[in-house]
């Protein structure tokens, strides 16, 4: 673990290498309205079965726990969270809880123009959009659905409907979306939206992943840097995955280098399924069944003390490991076989948030 100065939460507990429980992201659902081929590229899944899923009041109760841990952030996450019924009414549960300080939500946008004036209402204190390509007929091959049009609604009507902090994140792979870095940033300057590059990561294993398909924080900065020129980093103590930059006319964007540069030894992040799976690592192999603690009747405070103990051992550094498979035997391989995903639906990253 890479000597890193962290951000210190000072209520919240601390893993085994230091790093703050202060940043959850919920499932809502494990079900999408689209098949992106990075993520769910095939058209059909095993799901997780309809009554394992918790209800907006089990997950309540659950978040609640962990903000008693240290917990200030939620992020709502799919799936696609929109396609759950009542997200709104879940928000507004979410909002009475005060130790929660931001609520966000990450979505693909197709139902954002329709839904996203109930959210901001309910007390969604921001939104961040799924953003590949601006060219519809590269958008329909990658997700396999001709909805772009919806997507560029929902986003354009963010800031009508009073969000503010709107971020715009794009999967970056080259020989598909590398021709149009500044494109993207030059509409999120339009839409008032923060662009955040992600490097294309090998979670999962239903997808096609490999090193040659990465486009590179190096390669990323340098594209930009040959249009914008000077690029300057944005100074500031954060555990945040994305390393902000700053162009010459005042513009931030984010690059998200979890390929290339892992940024384990500031994770604070971990994350919570549909059906009630605690995940520490997105790359976590294996998660604690908090459904089956809570719907087994133990009491508020045996579920909290367990979080706090799960949490107190962890040394998860899941991207850093794969990292150093590199150096290691000089290739990655595939992360999980394609026949372990379709016997644990946990295990791909549309059923964990991503």
């Amino acid at each position: 673990m890479s000597a890193v100065e962290r951000p210190q939460h000072p209520t919240s507990v601390q893993d085994a290498w230091g790093r703050s429980l202060t940043s959850l992201r919920v499932s809502v659902t494990d079900r999408c309205n689209l098949r992106c081929q990075y993520c769910m590229p095939e058209e059909e899944y095993v799901w997780l079965p309809r009554e394992t899923l918790l209800t907006f009041e089990e997950l309540v109760v659950l978040t609640n726990l962990f903000t008693l841990q240290g917990v200030d952030k939620v992020r709502i996450t799919g799936g696609e969270p929109l396609l759950r019924k009542n997200l709104p009414a879940f928000i507004a549960m979410l909002r009475q809880n005060s130790r929660i300080q931001d609520i966000a939500i990450t979505t693909n946008g197709v139902l954002l123009a329709e839904q996203g004036q109930d959210l901001f209402d309910a007390g969604l204190h921001r939104v961040t959009v799924s953003l590949d390509t601006l060219k519809p007929e590269r958008f329909k091959a990658l997700t396999r659905r001709d909805t772009l049009s919806q997507v560029f609604e929902g986003i354009e009507s963010v800031t009508k409907m009073g969000f503010v902090g709107l971020k715009l994140d794009t999967v970056a792979m080259k020989g598909y979306n590398d021709d149009e870095l500044i494109p993207l940033i030059e509409y999120g300057k339009r839409v008032n939206g923060e662009v955040r590059f992600i490097e294309y990561m090998d979670v999962g294993g239903a997808n096609d992943w490999s090193p040659d398909k990465v486009l590179s924080r190096k390669e990323i900065l340098t594209e930009l840097g040959r249009y914008y020129g000077e690029i300057e980093p944005v100074v500031e103590m954060s555990s945040a995955p994305a390393q902000r930059f700053r162009l010459s006319d005042g513009t931030i964007f984010g690059i998200i280098s979890s390929t290339t540069v892992p940024f384990c030894s500031t994770c604070d992040r971990s994350r919570l399924t549909a059906d009630g799976m605690w995940y520490l690592c997105l790359y976590a192999k294996s998660g604690l069944d908090l459904r089956k603690l809570l719907r087994s009747g133990r009491s508020d405070e045996d579920i909290q003390s367990i979080i706090q103990s799960v949490w107190r051992v962890r040394k998860d550094r899941g991207a850093e490991e794969r990292k150093e498979l590199e150096h290691q035997s000089g290739r990655r391989g595939r992360y999980i076989e394609i026949d372990r995903l379709r016997q644990d639906p946990h295990l791909e990253m549309h059923a964990r948030g991503g």
